[in-house]
């Protein structure tokens, strides 16, 4: 199967360091799965304050992972003259839940999948894992804007 790298996912998304969580991209389905890979460091820029003795990534960052893991997806896989100046951006958060805290020095792989599109609105789904265990899932939508 396909397979993106960080710089493959640049390419596809306006999001820059410390804000591109996502690595690779890969095991995708053209406009309907794909598993996004975040490499969670000892160094990420979140663990000094969140939390200082114990640091965990935070859900938010979690569905925001989720979010790009999808819009790299969706960009990847619609014609380029069709996404030229276009972004992809989140509209709604549902069902949302953290079942374990992500600690630093993991992978985090984010499996997702396309249930419905509509337009340029689009409805995911989600779960993260860490090894074999579920660390959060959720559902999303997003929608395809013009960019200014």
């Amino acid at each position: 199967m396909e397979k993106l790298n960080k710089e493959d996912i640049k390419k596809l998304l306006p999001h820059r360091e410390p804000m591109l969580l996502i690595d690779e991209l890969k095991d995708i389905k053209k406009l309907f799965s794909a598993t996004g890979v975040v490499a969670v460091k000892k160094d990420s820029f979140f663990v000094d304050g969140h939390f200082p003795d114990q640091p965990v990534m935070p859900g938010v960052l979690i569905v925001e992972a989720f979010g790009q893991t999808a819009a790299a997806l969706t960009a990847h896989g619609i014609d380029k003259e069709t996404y030229e100046n276009k972004l992809v951006f989140l509209m709604g958060i549902e069902k949302a839940r953290f079942r374990n805290p992500v600690m630093p020095d993991c992978k985090l792989e984010l499996k997702i999948e396309a249930i419905r599109s509509h337009g340029r609105v689009w409805k995911y789904k989600g779960e993260a894992f860490v090894g074999e265990k579920k660390m959060a899932d959720a559902q999303w939508s997003a929608t395809i804007v013009d960019r200014k």
